[in-house]
């Protein structure tokens, strides 16, 4: 049987790259992973996303066709293997917003404001066709993975979700009414790229969006703002929201609303996953993560609107407290 690096040293020599240097890029919380593939004066990524595991690699290039059809900053596509899940791909470089911004913090507001502007110019446009609704019951649904991984993790309990499911989907359909645009899903600091030798919108690299889907445009605002992986300071938070809802017109309070809905969905979801990719894959580096993602949820929960909600959750699921942390840590041997 062939080997995945054999398909891999196969696709890059058909590409033309079998002279290059191959290095590690990255890998993510996904099955996917990344090696950067370097030669005399050239460079390029190939993405390794295999079939086996459930990924796959035509949403991707989709969705990336339609950024560059809008003068976004998409990779470019070299080649493509969707049978085996390879691609090669423009490299856009190191300077990941994350990275970058621990070198010079004072870029900040420039390129976060940068960031949102490209969020508006996605809305101006139509979806894809074929992209699945990201509408409340979905919504709702991925919000209870909160009760599925973090709950029994760091309590030993577990409860029905049906209740908090229910909850949660007439407060999403209130707050967060259905919108038809393009949402990336995974738009924070660790998939931006700051391209200064370009211009305009174009100054963003945009990476990590096969998951795409239609939704609210303020989903994608909130995953910018309330960063699992760092700190956006509050004031630049805010400032980002009233930029987005002037940008697409909206009204600011009820636009406010909506961003504090699904970033409380968001939140709850994310709790639920990085207990999962401990508890199910054996990543250990997202556990830490959790008290910041904690803290962004009770922010989103403190909005008036989401009073029920708040109630139902601090019912349910403990802060992650130190102890806590150890709990879920513990529920798993390395």
């Amino acid at each position: 049987m062939t080997s995945r690096a054999q398909l891999s040293s196969r696709f890059i020599e058909a590409a033309g790259w079998d002279d290059a240097r191959r290095t590690i890029l990255a890998g993510d919380a996904s099955p996917r992973r990344y090696d950067r593939l370097e030669r005399t004066g050239d460079s390029a990524v190939l993405m390794d996303a295999d079939p086996a595991t459930g990924e796959d690699v035509r949403p991707f290039i989709e969705i990336a066709r339609h950024l560059s059809a809008l003068g976004l900053s998409a990779p470019r596509i070299f080649a493509a293997d969707t049978g085996h899940g390879f691609l090669l791909l423009e490299d856009l470089g190191d300077d990941l917003y994350a990275r970058l911004l621990q070198r010079i913090p004072a870029l900040e507001p420039e390129i976060y404001a940068a960031a949102v502007d490209v969020l508006a110019e996605l809305q101006r446009h139509p979806a894809p066709e074929g992209l699945d609704a990201y509408d409340a019951p979905a919504m709702a649904d991925l919000a209870a993975l909160a009760l599925d991984w973090y709950l029994p993790a760091a309590t030993g309990q577990k409860v029905d979700r049906t209740g908090f499911v229910g909850l949660t989907q007439e407060l999403l359909a209130r707050c967060a009414p259905a919108y038809d645009g393009l949402i990336l899903r995974d738009y924070h600091a660790e998939n931006l790229l700051w391209l200064p030798e370009r211009q305009g919108l174009a100054r963003v690299g945009l990476l990590d969006f096969q998951n795409a889907m239609r939704g609210h445009p303020a989903y994608d605002l909130v995953s910018l703002t309330e960063d699992a992986r760092r700190d956006v300071p509050r004031p630049l938070a805010e400032a980002m929201q009233a930029r987005m809802a002037k940008a697409l017109g909206a009204d600011p309070e009820s636009f406010g609303i909506a961003c504090a809905a699904l970033a409380a969905q968001r939140n709850l979801r994310i709790l639920g996953v990085f207990a999962r990719l401990w508890l199910r894959d054996g990543k250990p580096q997202y556990i830490p993560l959790l008290p910041r993602v904690w803290n962004h949820l009770m922010h989103d929960l403190s909005h008036p609107e989401l009073a029920s909600l708040r109630e139902e959750v601090m019912r349910l699921l403990p802060p992650p407290e130190p102890e806590v942390l150890e709990r879920i840590r513990a529920c798993r041997t390395p």
